[in-house]
């Protein structure tokens, strides 16, 4: 777009939270070797590919649907660079990993690597973290 490498996310559900955001595939990182190293080179590696993330949001109300557009700051995404991953979950085969991942000794987000499927996934970010671009609400009739 006019030169910026961009990507576009969305969140809805029920467990959507107004204060926080979820990336439910952040990227895949499927291929072998699966260590935490690996891992985090492979998002670092799929970062880089970004100026912007926009994500566009519906968090349930009742009888309402508020809709956030937010940029999500690639820099603090790249925080997870510094985090310390351990599995998180006792399954055969290939073991998912978690970190959680600070910034001046505050927590920030949690990532996750989920071993069944490849995905990263980034949980818990804060939407005060986020430039809040347009936000508005959609009435729910009965």
């Amino acid at each position: 777009m006019e030169g910026t490498r961009l990507s576009i996310k969305t969140e809805t559900g029920k467990a959507t939270r107004l204060n926080r955001i979820s990336i439910t595939k952040l990227c895949t990182t499927e291929k072998e070797p699966w260590s935490a190293d690996a891992l985090v080179q492979r998002v670092m590696e799929h970062l880089s590919r970004y100026d912007l993330i926009l994500m566009l949001r519906a968090v349930w109300k009742p009888r309402l649907l508020h809709y956030q557009l937010l940029e999500i700051p690639v820099d603090t995404l790249r925080l997870l660079e510094r985090a310390s991953f351990q599995p998180v979950a006792r399954r055969a085969g290939r073991q998912s990993l978690g970190g959680d991942v600070y910034e001046a000794g505050d927590l920030v987000f949690h990532a996750h690597f989920d071993g069944s499927d490849g995905k990263c996934s980034i949980r818990a970010f804060p939407v005060n973290r986020c430039m809040m671009l347009l936000e508005w609400d959609r009435e729910l009739r009965p």
